[in-house]
């Protein structure tokens, strides 16, 4: 009968329960561990349902607490036992004597734990044995989880540091850079100098004689990761070897080499945009969308809220990343970068120019081939858009430093004391304009010259379309807008585009090169015969010279004609490139 309600009259005369008796039941069940249990046979009358409160229920009797039942049911009522029942006896605290609690998984409702214990017998339920057998389980698998030490320490943490290197050293260069992300201790054994200094002999060094070199060369004189470094250094000089020779030849028309883009695509560069404001802190931000062209390639960084407001811009930083050829999704891969432009936004603020402005954004031009677009009637910066000259874009890209940009070898043309007029004819001339989605026009012009006597304002004028000869007229495709895009919005910028600018000397070699965003603003002109509609001027203009294109536009044909191009190069350059005195 432990466990259970044992009903007083029951009990025998001269029991040794008798005398503890002062209800109608009696409570069996030791004091340390007491479970309520009811077996099929027990069969209770007069029994109402139990009264659940927080106060200690039932009277003491010689010792032992009883709960108090309330008569209320019908006779021969029997007592359900559901699987989702406990009873525990637990102390008070203010005593030794214990109250009676009663507990249901998922709900603590009193009057839902009645309506589980109190049902009319139409529906079978589990046995009590069960439900105490799982729940001391899980009780032996919590301390079990307590006590054991797996659970509280990585089980990779508890190997020795010389077993866990010798897993290490099965890896390769992609999942050890990778799994040096995974913890502290990862990461400080995935640096361990014999590590890389392995994959660095074996990858890198085919040469016997290499090999047997660096192999006894100590690897302890070095601090940690020097290795790491010296094999994404190694592999980067390894392949900037190769590129050289997979640019290409050199493009009669361009005087540039043909698979520059190609080569910067292999090489896994990209271009990473530096923001410091006033108040000295930096931005890095990564390349939202690039769009490359025959001689250029259009760079764009939206503003997402990350970049600061166009007053609160101090200087920026464009530097080319040139990232490890990794296999490892999701991270970072180590690279170098390369300083290619450093811009004090500050001091450039009076020199400005507002090229364009639609309905949502505001293009200012901060200096030839940086704009920042700000959202109007606000100070707040939509996108930064930059446009590369391809002359030397993968030198300027890899192979500076991260402080200093890259410098362009000095070539200098043969001297001629022959040539009255060296430096001022056979240049030759190649132009396109597009903008951020497609090509509107290009062109190629040869034998340019200048005479001595048309010297002028300092400048050289080389003419390559004559407004007089209309055989000369390049017709442009398409309307001359720039579209733009940042996050969710775009739009597109009218009488805006982009001009990328190729002059070669009489060498056939890169004299002067430009690649910046111009807008289209409308001339008033004389009456003209030939050409009946609006007339507008494409003006650009920097230290080195200046570019001047008209456009007009044909009614009949309704396009755009290129009818006069004229190019001014500053006559301090070509006396510094020719060694002359003009």
């Amino acid at each position: 009968m432990v466990g259970s309600l044992i009903p007083c009259s029951l009990i025998q005369p001269g029991s040794p329960l008798e005398g503890r008796v002062e209800g109608p039941y009696l409570c069996s069940t030791p004091l340390r561990s007491l479970r309520v249990g009811f077996t099929r046979a027990a069969y209770l009358t007069n029994i109402a349902p139990l009264e659940l409160n927080d106060k200690p229920c039932g009277r003491v009797t010689s010792g032992i607490r009883e709960p108090q039942l309330t008569p209320g049911l019908q006779k021969d009522t029997r007592l359900q036992k559901t699987s989702n029942v406990k009873y525990r006896r637990t102390c008070n605290g203010k005593g030794m004597w214990p109250t009676w609690q009663y507990h249901t998984r998922g709900c603590h409702c009193p009057q839902r734990i009645m309506n589980n214990i109190y049902q009319d017998g139409s529906r079978p339920v589990k046995q009590m044995a069960a439900v105490t057998s799982r729940v001391r389980a899980v009780r032996t698998s919590k301390r079990a989880d307590k006590s054991s030490p797996a659970s509280s320490h990585n089980f990779a943490e508890r190997l020795p540091s010389e077993i866990l290197i010798k897993i290490l050293s099965y890896l390769d260069a992609s999942a050890l850079f990778s799994i040096s992300h995974v913890n502290k201790l990862l990461h400080r054994l995935a640096n361990d100098n014999a590590l890389w200094k392995r994959l660095c002999i074996a990858e890198l060094y085919k040469n016997k004689k290499q090999r047997r070199a660096m192999a006894t060369k100590e690897v302890l004189d070095h601090a940690a990761g020097y290795w790491k470094w010296r094999y994404f250094r190694t592999v980067a000089k390894c392949d900037t070897f190769n590129w050289k020779g997979q640019l290409g030849r050199i493009s009669s028309h361009t005087g540039l080499p043909n698979r520059t883009a190609q080569v910067l695509r292999n090489l896994d560069v990209t271009w990473e945009l530096t923001v410091s404001d006033k108040s000295g802190r930096e931005g890095k931000h990564e390349l939202s969308w690039s769009r490359f062209s025959e001689t250029s390639v259009t760079l764009c960084w939206s503003g997402g809220g990350c970049l600061p407001d166009y007053q609160q811009i101090s200087t920026l930083q464009l530097h080319g990343v040139r990232r490890i050829a990794l296999n490892c999704p999701g991270l970072k891969i180590p690279g170098s970068r390369s300083l290619m432009e450093k811009l004090d936004v500050q001091t450039l603020t009076k020199s400005v120019q507002v090229i364009g402005r639609d309905r949502l954004v505001e293009l200012r031009l901060v200096q030839p081939g940086f704009i920042i677009g700000v959202w109007r009637d606000q100070s707040s910066v939509a996108f930064i858009m930059l446009t590369l000259h391809f002359h030397r874009l993968v030198e300027r890209s890899i192979e500076g430093s991260s402080v200093c940009p890259y410098v362009e070898p000095a070539i200098t043309p043969p001297f001629d004391d022959i040539d009255p007029a060296h430096g001022l004819h056979d240049y030759q001339l190649y132009i396109v304009l597009h903008d951020t989605v497609c090509e509107l026009m290009s062109g190629c012009f040869s034998q340019l010259f200048c005479r001595r006597t048309e010297i002028s304002d300092g400048h050289i004028q080389l003419t390559a379309i004559s407004r007089t000869d209309c055989s000369q007229r390049t017709q442009v495709s398409g309307s001359i807008t720039l579209p733009w895009r940042c996050e969710a919005l775009q739009g597109a910028m009218q009488n805006c585009c982009i001009m990328s600018l190729t002059l070669l000397d009489e060498f056939k070699k890169p004299f002067w090169c430009v690649s910046s965003p111009v807008s289209m603003k409308p001339e008033k002109t004389p009456v003209s015969y030939d050409y009946d509609g609006e007339h507008f001027l494409i003006h650009y203009q920097d230290s080195d010279g200046q570019v001047k294109m008209e456009l007009a536009w044909m009614e009949e044909e309704k396009k755009f004609f290129l009818i006069s191009l004229v190019v001014l190069v500053a006559v301090g350059k070509v006396n510094k490139h020719f060694s002359r005195d003009y």
